[in-house]
């Protein structure tokens, strides 16, 4: 596999692996500060403009994907075109967006929500800085989709890192400083937002070589939200499959056991980051490529997901419950513990199956994609009420679970490349997850559960090592720069 592809993967993961870390480090001052009711609203609003992602009308991946292309036949002009008309159209709707949450929001906490007067207030005074939020967030996608598009991931993690900082500890500065009230929160969350903006669009127009501001262009556009809609729509409907199980389940069996439902999903889900730095490094390469070297670098990539993500899931599946005992307690431990090791192997379907959309939406078109999510997305809800209904959580998580080798087997054929090698790899590495689902039944103590670990993770290391090349390759170029630094040191 591509040295710069894979330092772009690991510059990527570091993007991802930064930001929710300091999100979880600072949730308790947050409380703290704020006191349960204020933050709750806090955590409502943060939903709530990540729902209004939706704006982004798919523009921030369109530009991705035609800065990609404009830059692979260095058409400078196509670049400036292309990022301008998305900047305007995703400040446009940002506008339209921001006036429709300061209503729709007055609206709701007048006449719906259960909050006291003195929060209504609150929520009141900070509309304003709640509806100037949703523009900023809009062109700042904008922005980050053109230097991903130009691969200057590094420029792109550095300043969404520094963004992600300042959008948590100012919030919690003015709380502290100046008085934990919703205006002050959301006024420094709005001017964290714009700096991150700055620093994004700066580094844009750096990175493209724009020089002067240009209107949004008729033709352009019609391009970008033809490949745009597409993309909204696969999100949409990735949006609600993936609330679906936990509304369904709730629904059938209660609150309860939403929350063991839940709790282990979410733990399990912050896995899926590997993947997800591999998408977001493959999808302007695969848009600027011919379709045989594209073709090329997604085989090599699924290889490489299976080698390295193979073994990260093992041990998840055999340490989840333990560590779920110690951290929620054994109620919910044990109740989460089996939903969660299913639901580990959808993560790890659909990491590979994340791949395969990216290829399709790169290489062939997005309606394709757009059109297996359509199609996919109530035949799931039925499946999830089935298993619901007859075999509680366990029936939900197979159900996720059979959704996402749905997905992967029907968009890995779509997608147009030669899938019975890549098959054959997926099908070998799903026998260890399935053996070791089996083997996690047994190892209940901490010397069962090493002695299962280093079993399963040898022998599925050892698989990867004797039937995947560029692995085996891989790995000894990773063992003789090892080598090559125990030397040098030795010798210094």
């Amino acid at each position: 596999m591509d040295k710069g592809i894979l330092k772009n993967v690991g510059i990527n993961l570091i993007g991802l692996v930064l930001p929710t870390f300091v999100s979880l480090v600072t949730v308790p001052s947050y409380i703290k500060a704020l006191g349960v009711e204020r933050y709750g609203v806090v955590a409502l609003v943060w939903v709530l403009i990540g729902y209004f992602g939706i704006l982004d009308l798919g523009m921030s991946m369109a530009a991705q994907n035609h800065i990609s292309k404009a830059r692979a036949s260095a058409d400078k002009d196509e670049c400036a075109r292309v990022f301008w008309s998305a900047t305007w159209l995703n400040f446009t709707s940002g506008v339209v967006g921001g006036l429709v949450i300061y209503f729709g929001t007055f609206l709701y906490t007048s006449y719906f929500a259960k909050v006291s007067p003195a929060m209504q207030h609150e929520v009141y005074a900070a509309l304003p800085w709640l509806a100037i939020a949703i523009p900023i967030s809009n062109v700042s996608w904008v922005f980050a989709g053109a230097i991903n598009g130009a691969e200057k991931f590094g420029s792109y993690n550095t300043y969404q890192t520094i963004g992600t900082f300042l959008f948590q500890m100012l919030p919690l500065a003015a709380a502290w400083w100046i008085g934990p009230t919703l205006p002050n929160v959301l006024a420094a969350a709005v001017v964290a937002r714009t700096i991150a903006a700055v620093l994004l669009g700066r580094s844009a127009l750096k990175v493209l070589d724009i020089r002067k501001m240009m209107p949004p262009q008729f033709g352009v556009a019609k391009g970008l939200f033809s490949f745009g809609g597409w993309m909204l729509v696969t999100s949409l409907m990735l949006l609600i499959a993936e609330s679906a199980d936990r509304v369904l389940v709730g629904s059938a069996l209660g609150a309860r056991f939403v929350t063991y439902y839940s709790v282990p999903q979410n733990l399990v889900t912050r896995l899926n980051m590997v993947p997800n730095a591999m998408v977001r490094t493959l999808f302007p390469r695969i848009s600027a490529l011919n379709r045989e070297n594209a073709d090329a670098i997604m085989r090599q990539s699924l290889e490489f997901l299976n080698g390295a993500f193979t073994p990260i899931m093992l041990v998840a599946m055999l340490v989840l419950e333990p560590f779920l005992h110690l951290w929620v307690g054994n109620e919910v431990a044990s109740a989460g513990g089996p939903v969660g090791r299913i639901l580990i192997i959808f993560v790890w379907l659909t990491g590979q199956a994340n791949l395969a959309r990216i290829l399709i939406q790169a290489q062939v078109h997005p309606s394709i994609a757009a059109r297996v999510a359509l199609i996919e997305t109530p035949l799931f809800a039925g499946a999830i009420w089935a298993g619901v209904h007859y075999f509680g959580l366990t029936g939900a998580a197979v159900a996720v679970a059979a959704r996402g080798l749905f997905d992967y087997l029907a968009l890995l054929g779509l997608s147009r490349i030669h899938a019975r090698p890549i098959v054959l790899d997926m099908a070998a590495h799903l026998v260890f997850l399935l053996a070791t689902l089996w083997l996690s039944t047994l190892a209940t103590t901490i010397p069962l559960v090493a002695a299962a670990m280093v079993l399963v993770v040898g022998a599925n290391v050892a698989w990867s090592l004797t039937m995947t090349p560029a692995l085996r390759d891989l790995a000894r170029s990773a063992l003789g720069r090892l080598v090559r630094m125990y030397s040098r040191r030795n010798a210094s």
